[in-house]
């Protein structure tokens, strides 16, 4: 951790503003390194406001050893009585001790599912039994998650956030494939050859279902406050705030924001953050290793420009607390991004993303091949449902409905009936009882839904005839939800871009909370979808999607 840069002052000196050479500068930094154990104004009060569990306040008058003091709300305790700070009094640091034992727990698990996947087509082999069914087994259970941490799959740091797990997981089949094929195929060696082709997929798809658990369990930790990076964020007021409110909108970030550092400038002026204010960009270090939190987050801006982030990465180094760079890009994942350095200056370019090509036609062949699939194992069910609907009330089984599709081309969208068939007709006197989101009709006890259709409602069962409309290519398995012609008009311009992608049966909006997310949260998920989709993110929908169908999450 880092602290102030001597035994009297809590404030670093980062900045680099105060007219001294850069040797000097460098030399007072090193200086800061080493002092992390003696902050004092600072760690006082922040270490007192967390035990306390009170609100805090940042006086810019209220001065000791030059470091901004930081005290409670309502605290009558003098600026020099809380000069001392125990490990005791500071928050712990735990997600970095929980994400490596996650991560442990998970490549164990990985052993397992590489045991199983090689054990159980091998016993069904003719040639393979004995020890070298056993052999080939331990091997497998070795392996495989060496291979996945080949491809980074267990870095802790990209626990439970982005597609960077399924990928490494994806990649890491497919090199399975390739290492175990080729030396069987160049031996002659058929059973080889077999168990390599079978066993990586096997692997994968194991091992994809296993992450898909885990971050669900991971996830409905992180809503109860459980298992999330502490996060102190450093910038302009406006950035700090709509940094933390971009955080506290997404459910699945895995970041809590416990105070933030602004511009001296900015601390007597009137600011509404949401977040205690801890003191200023010179007193971010202090704060980080009085408030013992997991990450930092700088806002882009004029104020953390400069040399201000490099001094501030070195004060940082050996402190084991992740330094997050807000771009102040919005809605932008990160295969799109890409660093490259010119003169020395980090220039950050950001691809364009891809709607048509290679990409599109494995997206189109996929859904096919997986449709197929799923039509030929759930065809029994679509048959009893056909027929408890038929028997129901004498009426049409399907329900027929156009929506708009991808480049705005109008397209039947299919639905088993869930309601009266003059449900149509009724609507109109029901829409002043609207629960929807504002652009969808919704309410949860709608008089037109019958029985039967409370029940297919209640698991989505009543999707399912869209797998139809997939194969025959008005929509895909993953993307932006189709909407009625008069509910597009209704959005915002910003939300044509909807109509770039083929709309899904299932989206990012359907697994981060369905009916229950406002019609602008709504629209914000299905554009980070068009503008960041890719495989590995549709696998990680359809995975979220069983677990929020089981869940019957947001489902109306």
């Amino acid at each position: 951790m880092t602290g102030p840069v001597g035994p009297g002052s809590a404030r670093a000196d980062i900045r680099g503003q105060d007219g001294r050479s850069e040797g000097q500068r460098s030399i007072r930094a090193l200086q800061f390194t080493r002092g992390a154990r003696r902050a004092v104004g600072i760690g006082a009060g922040v270490a007192a406001s967390f035990s306390s569990g009170g609100g805090l306040r940042a006086s810019p008058s209220r001065r000791q050893g030059g470091g901004m003091l930081v005290v409670p709300e309502g605290s009558a305790t003098p600026p020099s009585a809380q000069v001392h700070e125990s490990p005791s009094q500071r928050p712990s640091r735990q997600f970095s001790r929980w994400s490596r034992r996650y991560t442990r727990r998970l490549a164990a698990a990985d052993a397992v599912t590489g045991f199983l996947a090689a054990a159980v087509p091998s016993a069904y082999s003719h040639t393979l039994n004995g020890w070298t069914l056993v052999v080939l087994a331990l091997t497998a259970a070795v392996v495989w998650p060496l291979a996945i941490a080949f491809g980074h799959g267990y870095d802790a740091r990209k626990v439970g956030v982005g597609t960077h797990e399924m990928r490494a997981v994806l990649q890491s089949g497919v090199r399975m494939v390739v290492l175990g094929a080729f030396p069987a195929g160049l031996a002659d060696h058929s059973a080889f050859l077999k168990l390599a082709v079978v066993w990586s997929p096997l692997a994968v798809i194991l091992s994809v279902a296993l992450r898909c658990a885990a971050r669900g369990y991971l996830h409905r930790q992180q809503r109860q406050g459980r298992n999330v990076r502490r996060v102190v964020v450093a910038g302009s007021s406006a950035g700090v705030r709509q940094l933390t409110e971009q955080l506290r909108r997404d459910p699945f970030s895995g970041m809590k924001v416990i105070g933030a550092c602004v511009p001296a400038t900015e601390i007597g002026e009137k600011i509404e953050l949401g977040v205690p204010v801890l003191g200023d960009l010179d007193d971010v270090s202090a704060v980080i290793h009085a408030s013992n939190c997991d990450a930092l987050a700088v806002t882009s801006g004029y104020a953390t420009g400069n040399n201000y982030l490099r001094r501030l990465s070195w004060s940082l180094e050996g402190t084991d607390v992740e330094f997050l760079v807000d771009p102040g890009l919005i809605e932008v994942a990160g295969p799109r991004m890409h660093i490259r350095p010119v003169v020395g200056v980090p220039l950050l370019h950001v691809e364009e993303p891809q709607f048509s090509g290679s990409r599109r036609i494995i997206k189109r062949v996929t859904d096919i091949l997986l449709t197929v699939v799923g039509l030929i194992f759930i065809a029994p069910l679509l048959a009893a449902i056909a027929v408890a609907i038929k028997i129901q009330d004498g009426g049409p089984v399907i329900f027929r409905q156009v929506r708009i599709g991808r480049h705005g081309e109008p397209f039947t969208m299919l639905k088993f009936r869930t309601m009266i068939p003059d449900a149509e007709e009724r609507k109109s006197a029901l829409l002043q009882r609207n629960e929807g989101n504002g652009l969808l009709f919704k309410m949860a006890q709608d008089p037109r839904i019958t029985r039967l259709g409370y029940f297919l409602r209640r698991f989505s069962l009543d999707e399912l005839p869209q797998l139809f409309n997939v194969v025959g290519g008005s929509m895909s398995l993953v993307g932006p939800r189709p909407h009625l012609e008069k509910e597009i008009a209704a959005m915002p311009t910003d939300a044509m871009r909807r109509s770039l992608v083929t709309p899904g049966l299932t989206g990012l909006w359907q697994v981060s909370g369905r009916s229950t997310l406002s019609a602008e949260d709504s629209v914000r998920l299905d554009l980070r979808y068009v503008e960041n989709w890719s495989l590995t993110l549709d696998l990680l929908i359809l995975c979220k999607t069983t677990f929020a169908v089981l869940a019957r999450k947001g489902a109306m």
